[in-house]
Parts: structure tokens; C-alpha cells; sequence
């Protein structure tokens, strides 16, 4: 919880700085719930708890915890109400901050997932600074937004999360995240795991990125 407030105000303090406004609603644009789905969007906009994670592009050869095919280097936080109605206005209700029209000639490059859990459902969305966008994954499918109108407040958003990020623990191993619907008895104890990090010494070469790779989802290092 004091995690949650620290990350809330020091958010908060930055939007402010780059006079974004608080939040005032929480109702995903018309265009973005037509892309995604009803299921995607309810998940959203109903969410019952949201998760942060840092990520990365998955390394050659990685074979440790991944979310959506990407590297977890990082738990960054369940995320209280009130900065998730703020993230949900800024990167999926608020036209000004979304290019609809251009499509940007780079390649997504992620730093932070949210994952929007309802149920045993969940709507995750990556967030990449630089090439500057958002992508909400539900279901198998992938819709990609450009938010370079947005850069001040992306880069925000996700070396604010970095900063306040803890190491990732599997969930699995805490007896946590059972989708049994029922109360369960007992405190879960704190696990201690081995390779919970991902490791620094990956091979780092990469395919340049090509033209319209951007709108791929082919992921940079």
C-alpha cells in the first residue's frame, strides 16, 4: 500500500509538471473499445486490481518468466484506484494523445506492462518510450496505438514505474493468483527463488529494424 501512494504521488507530481490534468473519467474512446472488443474493455474500465510489471524484449535463449512474450525484469506495483482511473484517461481516453493517422517508422521498444485483472480475465497493455505507443494485447490479438503526441507523458509514466520497481517473484510459488473463486486460508509465505533477475549477459545482436516495423510488434532490445 505504501508503495502504491508513493508511486500515485510521484506520478502524479510528474503529470503535473507537464500540466496533464488528473484524471476525470475512466471510459476507454469509442474507436479504441471498437478495436479491441467488449471483453477487452470491460476488463479495463471494471478492473478489480492492475498490476505493473517491467519488461523487456525476450533475450536469445531466455528462459525465465515471460508476460506476453516479453522478459518480466521487474514487479512495479498493484496499482490503487486512483492512479489507475489516471492511466486509463491518459493513454486510452484522451484524444490529444493518441496519433490515429501516422503510423511511426520504429520499433516498439517495451519498459512497462499493465495488467488489468477482472475475474480470472485480464487486459494487458504495453507501454514503449522511445517509439512511442501503446499496445493492448487481449485474447491473442494485438492492437498497437502511436502516442508520440504523448512522449512527455510516456516517458513519465514508465521511468517512473522503473524507478520503483522490486524484484519478481512467481506468483505460483506465493500460492497466489488460484483461480479458484473462494477464499483461501493461511498467509502465503515470501518465496526466495533463484534467477528471479534476468540475466545481463544475453546476446545482445538484433535484426535492424525495417520500414513499417513499427505497427509489427517486432520488438527491440
Amino acid at each position: 500500500m505504501f508503495r502504491s501512494f508513493c508511486v500515485f504521488f510521484l506520478v502524479s507530481l510528474l503529470l503535473l509538471t507537464i500540466r496533464i490534468s488528473p484524471a476525470s473519467a475512466k471510459t476507454v474512446l469509442p474507436s479504441i473499445a471498437s478495436d479491441i472488443g467488449a471483453s477487452a474493455t470491460q476488463n479495463i474500465e471494471k478492473a478489480e486490481r492492475l498490476f505493473c510489471y517491467v519488461v523487456s524484449a525476450k533475450p536469445q535463449n531466455y528462459s525465465g518468466y515471460t508476460l506476453d512474450n516479453m522478459a518480466v525484469t521487474g514487479f512495479c506495483g498493484i496499482i490503487d484506484d486512483n492512479l489507475k482511473d489516471l492511466l486509463i484517461e491518459q493513454i486510452l481516453a484522451t484524444t490529444n494523445n493518441i496519433d490515429f493517422v501516422n503510423v511511426e517508422n520504429c520499433t516498439i521498444q517495451p519498459r512497462v506492462l499493465l495488467r488489468f485483472v477482472r475475474g480470472v480475465d485480464n487486459t494487458d497493455i504495453l507501454l514503449s518510450a522511445p517509439c512511442y505507443s501503446a499496445s493492448v494485447f487481449y485474447g491473442g490479438n494485438i492492437k498497437t496505438y502511436n502516442m508520440k503526441p504523448a512522449t512527455n507523458l510516456l516517458d513519465t509514466i514508465t521511468n517512473a514505474f522503473q524507478t520503483s520497481q522490486t524484484n519478481f517473484v512467481s506468483p505460483a510459488s506465493l500460492n497466489q493468483l488460484l483461480p479458484v473463486g473462494v477464499p483461501q486460508k493461511g498467509v502465503a509465505k515470501p518465496v526466495s527463488l533463484q534467477n528471479t533477475q534476468v540475466k545481463k549477459n544475453w546476446d545482445t545482436s538484433q535484426e535492424q529494424p525495417r520500414n513499417n516495423a513499427w505497427n509489427s510488434l517486432k520488438f527491440s532490445k
